[in-house]
């Protein structure tokens, strides 16, 4: 089944031993093709693989790749967008849900384009534990590099505009639909 426009969709996140990681109840779709899958949360239910859920506090305009090891939440704030790239597997959507696989590295960027590197410990945790082989540690690199190069240019997804777009968009819908 193809998603389009405004069609809700459930996202799950695992780990690289299967294990579930993380799962959004919804997000609304806001452009769908061979490159990337956007999308929208806001007010969705998250529920962390020890059972706790909690919900969104902002609107985030969600960017899934199918051939980038990476994705992206942009979460609109009062202060501006803020990023949250979290480094995992591409993502593919297999009629259930939007899926990916979770590396643990995390990069936030902060309106103004500075960014931090998160969860380095986690990685090297789990890259002993779950037997990332030395192929997979360096695709996970090149990912972390390639995101950071993107975040230094203002490549999408890193253009509040281009986010602001997405979310006008969204509200656009949501006015006409309401």
């Amino acid at each position: 089944m193809e998603l389009k426009e405004m069609d809700s969709v459930y996202i799950q996140s695992f780990k690289h031993d299967g294990s579930l990681h993380r799962t959004w109840a919804k997000g609304t779709i806001l452009e769908y093709t061979q490159k990337r899958m956007v999308l929208i949360t806001n007010k969705a239910v998250v529920t962390e693989a020890d059972g706790r859920t909690w919900i969104t506090r902002e609107p985030a305009v969600c960017f899934f790749y199918p051939d980038k090891w990476y994705n992206v939440i942009s979460m609109i704030r009062k202060t501006g967008v803020h990023y949250y790239c979290n480094i995992a597997s591409p993502s593919l959507y297999d009629g259930e849900a939007i899926k990916n696989i979770d590396y643990d590295l995390d990069v936030k960027v902060m309106p103004d384009g500075t960014y931090h590197i998160l969860d380095e410990d986690e990685y090297a945790l789990h890259r002993q534990q779950m037997h990332y082989d030395a192929m997979l540690h360096d695709v996970i690199q090149a990912a972390l590099k390639r995101v950071l190069t993107d975040v230094q240019l203002k490549n999408s997804p890193f253009s509040s505009r281009e986010v602001l777009c997405f979310y006008d968009k969204y509200l656009s819908f949501v006015k006409t639909n309401s």
